[in-house]
């Protein structure tokens, strides 16, 4: 295969109040037709940045400093703009991030892409909207005529970015940049999203330059990988070499580095420190502070790039002749055994939070009198029990009303009806004072640390904020003790306190987040989300705090999460949702390892695996999530069940225990 995309030496620079940043510091690579190239690597280290610099879309205070881009042979650094715009679109497209960001709010989804086909093709009228039909269909957009005149915030977020990637593939680029294309999406239309890009490339002979931190992602789709670290690509390998044995000791941390149920009962590997600023001058190899293996001359001298024998390339003077000659071979290290789970000593105690039949539904209202004309039944019956020391997981696709169910049980939302009790005393009852007494006994990390803390308050203002509120300490010095504790219990230094949100990195403000919740000595702590903004290393991290934090205090934790292996490594037992109700339940091992109900077998299919041997059947789901705001008759699920039976239609099945305590809401199966 031939290289289509050819960039050599690149360095982009950017001039900022702290000095010259060198986000791209000499990158080189290639990417043939046909081929998929994904580059993984922490927030920070130069992935986008790469991107952006290809397409020449780089911020105003950046600039390309050195090196070249060549496309077809023909270096787009020394075009003019004029003509950089009829690449853009046409030569190379790009899906970004976060579609719902990229697409214009106030254009319909069939002007966005007529948009393209004005720009670079011949294409007008009838013929243009057949291409438009043409794109939406090969995509897998449902009735793509109504689809035309929809407006993005009108779409759900699988239909967003399936809308973008319609919009990159409308001229029929030779190359495509996925920026993350599926970090804010379900499992489920992740697997159609990335089976899409792959039939696509099939049929047209499209390069694809993967920017991702999921490895799975990248087992699943990427030909060549390449590590960047700190402006740098410090390994490059095809798929096959790299996931069966990584050679730079930061891709060996990256992938210890990941939850799952090899790690369970036990702590994660993490990378101590942070990618070091990008101002700095380097003396030596950038991950030298970082590294298990670093000595003198890693702080010394700058690595090379070294390929082996097998053409796999290293930036690592582990792997020099002369340094491989005087210690012998490289050994990886041992692959991590499960320690098995262990049971904490609170597993066998009564339920400390018990929900049956808890209900919230929003009130629809149209009209000028604002008339309620129906519900949207967010949660609708929900029934569990959480003892201390204990986590129970709840996942499902976004919509299925986990946040909202988390947020009712708190008393955040008052639910409609229902009963949540805590310690026996029904919440739902309490109001005023009484319920603010009680609310220091569970509290909330939120997704987002970056809009959950304050930016206008100093971290020692945060974390005292809950303390008076809630009356857990009387005094000033009782206050600042228990600061000082907090911060030291997740891993940060007092002077913290001092410091304002904005000073600290992703994983640092997580862990003031946690600091927060715990300030007030809860017994129980709704994890919403709290991993899935984080770099794998940072992730780690986090899941190894809330761990030791739960074995120390004995906490109880609600677990929302889409992210199957955080399950399989932090929770107990496991709840599955859909549509506001919970379809089945019961410990890890049961849920995960033999799922019954067909929409968590179709869900656990969709999660990538790093091993790739012998593929994996993905279970395909008809259509989108149905509203809660009219749920389908009968069983919920049954309009996309590949497993559907006529009586599905009429009835919703009741909660079946099955032996070993695994409960399923199914009429395929009965009571034993």
């Amino acid at each position: 295969m031939s290289a289509l995309l050819d960039v050599r030496d690149l360095k982009t620079w950017l001039d900022s109040s702290g000095g010259t940043v060198r986000a791209i510091d000499g990158v080189s690579l290639e990417v043939a037709r046909g081929e998929t190239f994904a580059i993984v690597g922490e927030s920070g280290c130069g992935k986008s940045m790469t991107a952006l610099s290809v397409l020449r879309l780089l911020p105003e205070a950046g600039q390309v400093v050195g090196g070249s881009v060549l496309l077809g042979g023909e270096d787009l650094l020394c075009l003019p703009e004029s003509a950089m715009r009829g690449v853009r679109g046409r030569r190379i497209a790009m899906i970004f991030q976060e579609p719902a960001t990229s697409l214009n709010p106030v254009l319909t989804v069939g002007m966005q892409i007529a948009e393209v086909l004005q720009r670079h093709t011949a294409l007008r009228g009838e013929a243009a909207k057949q291409r438009m039909l043409e794109l939406l269909d090969a995509v897998g957009i449902p009735d793509s005529a109504r689809r035309l005149e929809e407006y993005s915030f009108q779409l759900s977020g699988g239909l967003k970015q399936r809308v973008m990637i319609a919009v990159a593939l409308a001229a029929e680029p030779d190359l495509l940049i996925a920026d993350e294309p599926t970090t804010a999406l379900d499992v489920t239309i992740q697997a159609q999203v990335l089976d899409l890009l792959s039939a696509l490339q099939r049929e047209n002979g499209m390069a694809i330059l993967l920017i991702t931190h999921d490895l799975g992602v990248v087992a699943q789709m990427a030909h060549k990988v390449a590590v960047m670290y700190a402006g740098q690509i410090i390994e490059t390998a095809t798929r096959e070499q790299f996931f069966r044995a990584p050679l730079h000791p930061y891709s060996r941390k990256l992938f210890q580095a990941l939850p799952g149920s090899a790690s369970r009962g036990g702590e994660l590997a993490v990378i101590p420190g942070q990618v070091p600023p990008l101002t700095t001058r380097f003396a030596g190899c950038r991950f030298a502070e970082r590294c298990d293996a670093a000595w003198e001359r890693c702080r010394s001298e700058v690595p090379a790039l070294i390929a082996t024998a097998s053409g796999h390339q290293v930036r690592c003077h582990l792997y020099d002749e002369d340094e491989a000659a005087r210690r012998g071979t490289v050994e990886m290290p041992a692959p991590r055994t499960s320690p098995g789970q262990a049971t904490p000593a609170h597993a066998g105690a009564a339920a400390l939070l018990a929900v049956r039949e808890l209900k919230v539904h929003f009130p629809i209202r149209k009209g000028l009198f604002k008339r309620t004309v129906g519900q949207v039944k967010a949660v609708d019956g929900m029934s569990f029990e959480l003892a201390a020391g204990m986590t129970l997981a709840l996942v499902g696709e976004s919509g299925c009303g986990k946040t909202t169910a988390g947020k009712a049980i708190l008393q955040l939302i008052r639910p409609s009806s229902g009963s949540v009790q805590f310690e026996a005393q029904e919440l739902t009852r309490l109001r005023g004072q009484a319920l603010r007494r009680r609310r220091a006994d569970f509290q909330l990390i939120f997704q987002d640390p970056y809009a959950s803390l304050n930016p206008r308050m100093r971290v020692a203002d945060i974390l005292v904020e809950g303390v008076r509120a809630l009356g857990a300490a009387d005094t000033g010095a009782e206050r600042e003790a228990r600061m000082d504790r907090m911060l030291a219990q997740v891993g940060l230094n007092a002077d913290a306190k001092l410091r304002y949100p904005h000073e600290f990195s992703g994983g640092q403000r997580q862990r003031i987040a946690i600091a927060r919740a715990l300030a007030v000595n809860p017994k129980l702590i709704v994890c919403d989300e709290p991993t899935s903004a984080l770099d794998v290393s940072v992730q780690a991290q986090i899941l190894n705090l809330l761990g030791q934090l739960q074995r120390d205090l004995g906490l109880a934790y609600l677990f929302i999460t889409h992210n199957i292996a955080v399950v399989e490594h932090l929770a107990h037992r496991v709840a599955v949702m859909y549509l506001g109700r919970i379809v089945e339940r019961g410990s890890v091992d049961e849920v995960l390892r033999a799922p019954r109900h067909p929409y968590t077998q179709a869900l656990l299919s969709a999660v990538p695996a790093l091993d790739q041997a012998g593929g994996r059947k993905i279970i395909r789901l008809a259509g989108e999530l149905p509203s809660p705001a009219n749920p389908p008759q009968g069983c919920h699920f049954h309009p996309r069940c590949p497993q559907a039976m006529p009586e599905c239609k009429v009835r919703y099945p009741d909660s079946v225990t099955l032996s070993g305590g695994q409960e399923v809401s199914c009429l395929l199966y009965s009571a034993p």
